[in-house]
């Protein structure tokens, strides 16, 4: 039997990860003639740690996220796929990626960037993309590579040291 997705959710961040995310969810929705729902979410936990939190400061968040899920609609536009929606929601992304946006929208997949976080990092606060393959009642694809299938963390590894010169 072929599985094929019709719903298929891809959380946006503004990382590169979230970009190849976004690159293979249309090409896999135009297979399916599916739908694509993109959704930021604005964590609104870090402005708890703001000292001088003001509305302005989520307006022009919001604003910021706007704009880009109108570019990505666009560009899903261009690439020939007209099924496509976002929404910007704001509190934990961990659960709305994983648990509510999938039951609300009935999301059958969810693509999402590798982490960007390093070792130390996923330890302290843990990692939205393991929270969800863990979490998610439906298929998650974790993308790692570019349209190519060419590793797209291998670019941000840290050079080789050099030997010194004698």
């Amino acid at each position: 039997m072929l599985q094929q997705y019709k719903h298929i959710l891809v959380a946006i961040d503004g990382s590169y990860e979230s970009e190849l995310a976004f690159q293979k969810a249309v090409a896999v929705a135009k297979r399916n003639d599916g739908e694509l729902d993109l959704v930021n979410v604005v964590d609104t936990r870090s402005f708890s740690n703001v000292s001088s939190f003001d509305t302005n400061m989520v307006e022009s968040v919001a604003a910021t996220a706007k704009k880009t899920m109108e570019d990505y609609i666009d560009q899903a536009h261009k690439a020939g796929l007209e099924k496509v929606t976002y929404s910007i929601e704001y509190g934990a992304p961990k659960t709305l990626i994983a648990r509510d946006l999938p039951k609300k929208l009935s999301i059958d997949l969810i693509m999402i960037g590798a982490t960007g976080l390093n070792a130390v990092e996923r330890l302290l606060i843990g990692s939205v993309t393991e929270y969800v393959t863990r979490n998610a009642e439906c298929d998650v694809l974790v993308v790692r590579t570019d349209l190519n299938n060419k590793p797209a963390l291998a670019t941000t590894k840290a050079p080789k040291k050099q030997a010194p010169k004698k």
